[in-house]
Order: structure tokens, then sequence, then C-alpha cells
């Protein structure tokens, strides 16, 4: 299931951090924050357990979740700067990384890096990644993660290409995807258009 996320605030930030001045300090602020706002959405489908707490003037019951079963899983180098955004919401949430890049030539991903806390099985992934354009990345990066046991996961990003969500979506229906934009699709150099530039340059300075 694909949910693009409708809220004003949400655009806002978007809006500023398309902006080819944008700073790479802001740049990196704008995507933490997305990040957040985005998390704050997926959370709608956490469970939480009841437990008795005691506040200043009495007892009563309260909704917790248990933030060290899920695992934040970026996708180096970019998804690193939305890490710290989902974990702003679930500090106690454990951190695992997955290390693609894309080949200039063929455009396939190819994994070099990964690194998960134990038993990923009984966790909820959430996987981040700025970008989903072809979809290959974040696609070869979940069949990896299943590979290893995981079974409960989602996939954050930022800005989305239709050809990358239909990717996912048939190779992964079971993973549920969040974004902040549908952009209209990609250039030859498999760029998301209008979307925002290379998000891993962006962030890191790199240009």
């Amino acid at each position: 299931m694909i949910h693009e996320i409708k809220n004003a605030i949400v655009n806002h930030k978007l809006a500023q951090l398309r902006r080819k001045e944008t700073s790479p300090k802001d740049f990196r602020a704008l995507v933490e924050d997305i990040a957040l706002l985005l998390t704050y959405e997926v959370g709608k489908n956490f469970e939480t357990r009841a437990i008795e707490i005691e506040t200043p003037i009495q007892n009563c019951r309260a909704e917790f979740l248990d933030e060290k079963n899920f695992v934040v899983v970026p996708i180096l180098r970019a998804g690193l700067a939305m890490a710290d955004g989902v974990l702003k919401i679930l500090p106690n949430a454990a951190v695992g990384h997955i290390g693609l890049y894309r080949d200039e030539v063929t455009f396939a991903p190819v994994e070099y890096y990964f690194k998960m806390p134990p038993r990923i099985n009984e966790k909820i992934l959430l996987v981040v990644d700025p970008m989903l354009a072809t979809g290959g990345s974040a696609s070869d990066a979940i069949q990896s993660l299943k590979n290893h046991g995981a079974k409960k996961i989602f996939f954050i990003c930022i800005v989305s290409a239709p050809r990358g969500l239909e990717k996912i979506s048939g190779e992964h229906p079971d993973v549920e995807i969040y974004t902040a934009a549908i952009d209209d699709g990609l250039n030859d150099s498999c760029y998301i258009v209008p979307g925002l530039g290379d998000a891993g340059d962006r962030i890191f300075d790199t240009l």
C-alpha cells in the first residue's frame, strides 16, 4: 500500500528542500524534519500496550510503545539524514545499516555493507531513504532484510517516482510505503523529475 502524505507542513518543508539554493546545512535539517513528520504518520499503524501509571493527581491507564521493538534502517548514504528524524520519535529504537550504490552504467544497485541488530525477525523495521527513483536499491534492500528473517517492514521516503513505487509494490506487496510526494517520473539518467537532485550529494556537500 502506498501512502502519499498530504500535509501543509510537510509540503512547506518539501518546497524548501527542492530549492537548488538550499544549503547543505538547511537541506540536512529539512530531511530530518520531514522524516520525523512521516514517522508520525507511519506510527498510526503501531500497536501500543496499556499500563498503569501515576500522575501527580491519580493513577490512570496509559498507552505505551515498546520502542525496542523497532529498528531504523537507513540505506547508505543518504538515508542517514532521515534516521535522525525517526530517532527523535523513537529514540530507543535500534539502528541497522545497508550500504548500496548505483552502478553508473547499468543503474543496478550493488550491496557493499549489511549490519543489523539481532532478531530482526521479531522487530518492526523502518527502512528510510530520501529518494525512491527506479526502486532497485530499495527493493534489493528489502529483499536482503527478508533474507535475514525480517517480517514487518515499512519503507519511508521523501520523494518518489511512479516506477519505483510500482517496483516495490509489485515485488514486496506486504511492505507499506510512505512518501511526502509522488513526482512525475525519471529522466534519462534515472533522476526523479522534478525531484530535488542527488540527495546524498546535497546532504554531504559532495556536488
